[in-house]
């Protein structure tokens, strides 16, 4: 199995619902993602793909998260936005953008430079 690994940031807003303590109040972070990308096989040039390719498409998807409030957006509207779900939510939505044979393996959000969290598929 090759991988390739890919880091990426935005900046959003946000309040968790229902929490008992200072997050439920609205307050942004910088959040950092690292996306790993997975495939058995290698594309005619020797690679999984093509790293700038590779960040497009992970722009793409927190395009639409960066400088927002995140609880405005879908799914986060109705689904509470916790690292936990936004680390989900690019997990899937990059799945569905990747070329044939591409996977993602795991998507790491951190919302601060200690507090982080991953989704992945493996079991």
């Amino acid at each position: 199995m090759y991988e390739l690994a890919v880091e990426a940031d935005f900046s959003a807003a946000h309040n968790l619902r229902e929490y008992q303590g200072k997050c439920e109040r609205l307050h942004g972070h910088n959040w950092r993602v690292l996306v790993t990308l997975r495939s058995t096989k290698l594309n005619r040039l020797g690679m999984v793909m093509d790293f700038h390719h590779a960040r497009l498409l992970i722009d793409e998807v927190l395009g639409r998260l960066d400088h927002d409030y995140l609880n405005e957006v879908k799914p986060f509207d109705k689904v509470n936005p916790t690292t936990e779900n936004i680390a989900r939510v690019l997990y899937e939505e990059l799945g569905r953008k990747l070329p044939k044979g591409v996977k993602v393996g795991k998507v790491t959000v951190w919302e601060s430079s200690r507090c982080g969290a991953s989704y992945s598929r493996d079991g």
